[in-house]
């Protein structure tokens, strides 16, 4: 049917502003994600619940260009498979998986290999043919990043296929959330993945506030995003000199390392922490902006624009970081579309969705912050939109730091009633995130879903290196930089 039809089923979704709500039967899980999807529009999560009975619940939330709908539907007995939509959302199969693992609840999916469990055999899918032979990657790496196994198929150099294996960590910070009271839980959110903090703790705040009926302080939300936006700033500035140095350009990275340590010694002087764990709190933020950091922090953003521009060109008319860069790890436009890439990866591939532009939370609807994005999806586009992106942040600094409304920055939040449900959507500096959250008995949380846009890219990043020679896989995964984390939980 008509999308149409199914949205004068909805109701207003507490939490997340354009969001609605929709129960489905289980014949009709399938139909509407075929509708959903024929209308060209994305696939955020998907997840399993139960409600205050126990009966377990299947739930998906889906965007469109202007609004969102979460979808839910009771699920059968745990022998009894749901209609997967793998097929639809490629990017399901691996959450359709976890379920499985952590539930027991299995789709229709014929990939039923286990997700989160390592105990078990495990069989990467093979390539056959002459002088095709393996490179297994992992899941230990050097450093200090989390384990993850990528398996190649080769012939000499050329990538022919590879394969992930994710997961190996799981924290348990789905059960953990559930040993928290309602008005903690954003310590716990904000540390799904670190360097996503703003982002976790504002949409676990904004799901809380929108069970609860409030609207945080003017001022509290023009903060919260000023700390969004510094977020996205440090990330952007670190992976634009990692993506030098994989290049062969140390040069790349000692510049954008300095500029990034110069922008966090402002933040903390402005905004009290170098990574903002602790910013956002239930109700607005737990800090306010103090001069002189205030002050401080305004000329470091505006040194920081001015040399970012010449850092572009720099590495624009550098021959060799040209040769790097360019064409490496392409994913074009139709093939992002059909995988669901999303984010900053997905708006260098022609997917030109960013929430705080076409789905604004306040500020945001006032900041009108401009949307990037490029066409051709190489790492070389990926580097271009942050560059962009870099520099519409620091505009958005400054806009908010001369336009900071007065007031108080923390209001008083009301616990909501036993089996509310809130979704918070926020889009951080990789993409949308989502937090769904269920409350429980006398301030409980019953359930929360925490969940990260790497789920949608990872796979994608199987595709981005197919015809690419092996040495420049860690070129083309940092253009990416997808969160082990937060897809690990």
């Amino acid at each position: 049917m008509p999308l149409q039809a199914w949205l004068d089923r909805t109701e207003v979704q507490p939490g997340a502003p354009g969001l609605c709500s929709l129960s489905v039967r289980r014949d009709e899980w399938r139909s509407l994600a075929e509708d959903v999807a024929a209308a060209g529009s994305r696939l955020v999560a998907l997840w399993a619940s139960a409600d205050r009975q126990n009966r377990p619940f299947l739930r998906a939330a889906y965007l469109t260009e202007n609004f969102g709908i979460v979808a839910s539907t009771a699920l059968g007995a745990a022998d009894e498979p749901y209609d997967g939509i793998e097929d639809l959302f490629p990017a399901t199969s691996r959450m359709q998986r976890a379920i499985a693992d952590l539930t027991d609840f299995r789709s229709t999916d014929r990939d039923t290999r286990p997700w989160l469990r390592h105990d078990g055999p495990y069989e990467f899918v093979r390539v056959d043919g002459d002088g095709v032979h393996e490179i297994p990657v992992g899941p230990v790496h050097a450093g200090i990043i989390e384990p993850g196994h990528f398996r190649f198929s080769v012939v000499g150099e050329k990538v022919l296929r590879l394969e992930e294996r994710l997961g190996y960590v799981h924290k348990g910070i789905e059960k953990r959330f559930t040993e928290f009271g309602l008005l903690d839980g954003h310590r716990l959110a904000a540390r799904v993945s670190g360097d996503s903090a703003v982002a976790y703790s504002w949409a676990y705040c904004q799901a809380l506030e929108g069970m609860a009926g409030m609207e945080v302080p003017p001022r509290a939300a023009w903060l919260r995003a000023l700390c969004l936006e510094c977020e996205r700033l440090s990330n952007h500035l670190g992976d634009l000199g990692a993506l030098g140095n994989d290049a062969g350009f140390a040069f790349g990275l000692a510049q954008f390392s300095r500029l990034k340590e110069n922008l966090l010694r402002a933040m903390h002087e402005a905004l009290g922490a170098r990574y903002l764990m602790a910013a956002v709190v239930p109700g607005g933020t737990r800090l306010d902006l103090v001069e002189p950091g205030a002050t401080r922090l305004r000329s470091t953003v505006l040194d920081l624009s001015r040399e970012v521009v010449r850092l572009r060109e720099i590495y624009d008319e550098h021959e060799g970081v040209r040769d790097r860069f360019n064409g490496a790890g392409a994913v074009p436009p139709v093939l992002a579309a059909r995988l669901g890439l999303t984010g900053l990866a997905g708006r260098a591939s022609g997917q030109a969705f960013d929430l705080r532009v076409d789905i604004p939370c306040v500020p945001y609807s006032e900041l009108a912050p401009v949307k990037v994005g490029r066409n051709q999806g190489d790492v070389a586009a990926r580097v271009a939109v942050r560059f962009d992106e870099v520099l519409e942040s620091c505009r958005l600094v400054q806009r908010i730091l001369d336009a900071l409304p007065a007031g108080p920055h923390l209001a008083s939040v009301r616990l909501p009633s036993d089996g509310s449900i809130g979704i918070g959507l926020i889009e951080g500096w990789r993409g949308p995130v989502l937090v769904a959250l269920e409350a429980g008995v006398d301030g409980a949380i019953r359930r929360c879903h925490p969940h990260d846009p790497s789920w949608q890219n990872w796979p994608v990043l199987e595709h981005a290196i197919i015809g690419n020679i092996v040495p420049d896989f860690p070129l083309i995964n940092k253009s990416f930089n997808l969160s082990y984390s937060g897809h690990d939980l």
